[in-house]
């Protein structure tokens, strides 16, 4: 069980970085690196902070997320522990934010299905990693 549990998240952290890796730069995809910079445009104007009079610019907001994603993807599938569940609850705040957007521009609920996965097999992970820590603790 342990070892599917390795591979969960070391694939997982190998899409994050993939998925960043996208966003930083058009090498990987440039189709897909342009649509998502017109996104982000949309993603901007519903930034949460928003309501605080703060509204990113939209290719830095783009540029952040895909950072974030790629070191704490990396850090998921090849840290140690600690940081490997410290990029966890990052990547998982990082999918309720996309939850979020999507939900308040109003999307298809099939646009939400990949960051719903994403932040469900993060939520496995981190309950997993809860268990073994308790469960260490107590023997």
């Amino acid at each position: 069980m342990a070892l599917l549990f390795s591979a969960i998240r070391v694939l997982l952290g190998l899409f994050f970085s993939a998925c960043g890796a996208v966003k930083l730069t058009e090498r990987v995809s440039g189709d897909l690196h342009l649509q998502l910079k017109s996104q982000f445009v949309q993603f901007a104007d519903v930034f949460p902070l928003k309501e605080f009079g703060y509204k990113p610019e939209p290719a830095h907001y783009m540029e952040v997320v895909g950072w974030i994603e790629v070191v704490a993807g990396l850090l998921l599938a090849f840290g140690p522990q600690l940081l490997q569940e410290l990029s966890n609850f990052v990547l998982t705040i990082v999918m309720i934010g996309a939850i979020y957007t999507l939900l308040v521009l109003k999307e298809p609920i099939a646009m939400c299905t990949p960051a719903t996965v994403c932040l469900g097999l993060l939520l496995l992970l981190n309950i997993r990693g809860r268990g073994r820590c308790a469960k260490s603790k107590f023997e």
